[in-house]
């Protein structure tokens, strides 16, 4: 017989649709995404950002999902429907591409709560009883089935996913919740310089997640009213929960670690060096984040590739990684990798040293190179003989970005940039040397 518990949580994940918000510009990753979306980035070796949400549901149960898509979609689209288009709505599952296409006004989404607006008839045609929405930046591992749970045994009309941060970290950074020994909201300040302390420890306070539960047609009500409103940003966290935490009932539900107890694991992987951070935790010996966890798995596409190859055992040349992540389709001819993380199809010619890097899909190392603390973007041919991370001011005049952690970011077209200058030198140099031997 199925577990009563598990049984009443499965009927609410089925009555749950998901919106997972991912048109986000992520500009602070800098060029990481001058030609795709944030949640596009890839993430872990093997994946992109949005397949953790997108895991997240499947493995809750909740399996009617839509994914608000905006800002240069094209990879993030191509990805979903490679990974995700299996899905039969026939079946009671779907998991569907939603792009702005101005279908309640002449504006694209204009912020998080017009982007739910503009789709509101098509989550009323799956008749869910409740909305689940979810930012599609952000990577962790949680059972939203527990979440939406919680929200029904509360009787709340919303409810706001929080961690449980430090009050000097969450200061300017996070929206933060007041709430009572209930945790019921009973104010939200946007990114506030002194945090509301949660009740019973004042060292901590609840930083939204971005993570929301709503009772659907009193979702409806509240983007209705919000869309009337000339004056508002149609935003969630600046908007609608600041205009119904006094007349209705809105909870906080602080995100824990069930499994292993402690703080759960979440990464805003926003900037350059979070990114890179995130990154190489993960080839560390025992990683906050286990990938190879099969009672959660992390759902993606993958290209059907051989494994990856090592090839070299000389003194001087030598194939090899150590506390390394290597991906499928990867050749490491004659060189050493270090504490690094190399995505699929990656090639390392020989004599080349490569330490805590973040080598994303086809990049191609040419001979002699040495990298370090770097992030080299997809399909990347590095010079041969190019050093990258050794010498700032070298990386500086190469056309290389510095993150303010010191993480050099290399992109293909930096690569073109540098190679153009490197020929018109030698174009300058040989007709100098053309004009000597004339004289």
């Amino acid at each position: 017989m199925p577990n009563s518990a598990n049984r009443y949580i499965s009927n609410l994940t089925r009555d749950t649709y998901a919106l997972i918000l991912a048109g986000g510009r992520g500009s602070r990753l800098k060029e990481l995404t001058d030609w795709r979306a944030k949640p596009a980035v890839y993430f872990g070796g093997k994946f992109r950002i949005i397949d953790f949400p997108l895991s997240n549901c499947i493995n809750s149960g909740v399996r009617k999902v839509g994914i608000a898509t905006q800002y240069k979609s094209h990879s993030l689209i191509r990805h979903v429907n490679r990974a995700w288009g299996h899905f039969k709505k026939e079946l009671g599952d779907s998991v569907e591409i939603l792009p702005a296409s101005q279908r309640y006004s002449d504006d694209w989404y204009c912020g998080t709560a017009d982007a739910v607006y503009q789709n509101m008839d098509i989550i009323r045609h799956d008749l869910p009883k409740y909305v689940m929405i979810l930012s599609g930046d952000h990577v962790y591992r949680m059972d939203y089935g527990e979440l939406i749970a919680k929200h029904v045994e509360t009787g709340a009309d919303m409810t706001v996913c929080c961690l449980e941060v430090p009050v000097e970290e969450a200061a300017g950074a996070f929206g933060v919740m007041a709430v009572n020994n209930e945790k019921r909201v009973q104010r939200f300040e946007e990114k506030p310089a002194n945090p509301a302390p949660l009740p019973n420890d004042p060292t901590k306070c609840l930083a939204s997640m971005g993570n929301y539960v709503f009772n659907t047609e009193f979702l409806f009500e509240q983007l209705k009213k919000d869309a009337q409103n000339s004056c508002s940003g149609r935003d969630f966290g600046h908007d609608i929960i600041p205009s119904i935490i006094e007349e209705h009932n809105v909870y906080a539900y602080p995100f824990r670690d069930t499994r292993q107890g402690g703080t759960p694991y979440w990464r805003d992987v926003g900037t350059l060096d979070s990114f890179w951070e995130a990154n190489m935790e993960l080839v560390s010996p025992t990683p906050s984040l286990d990938l190879y966890d099969r009672n959660w798995p992390i759902w993606t596409y993958q290209e059907q590739l051989p494994p990856a190859k090592f090839i070299f055992d000389d003194e001087t040349r030598r194939g090899m990684a150590v506390d390394s992540t290597v991906s499928g389709g990867c050749i490491i001819s004659g060189s050493t990798i270090r504490k690094s993380l190399l995505f699929s199809n990656v090639h390392v010619h020989s004599y080349c040293t490569v330490e805590e890097a973040v080598i994303l899909p086809g990049v191609v190392i040419n001979r002699n190179c040495v990298i370090k603390k770097a992030i080299i973007d997809r399909s990347c041919v590095v010079p041969e003989g190019l050093s990258i991370g050794v010498d700032h001011k070298q990386d500086e005049a190469n056309g290389f970005r510095i993150s303010s952690g010191g993480v050099v970011l290399v992109t293909r077209d930096m690569i073109a940039a540098l190679t153009k200058k490197s020929q018109q030198v030698d174009a300058k140099n040989t007709e100098s040397q053309s004009q000597v031997a004339i004289a």
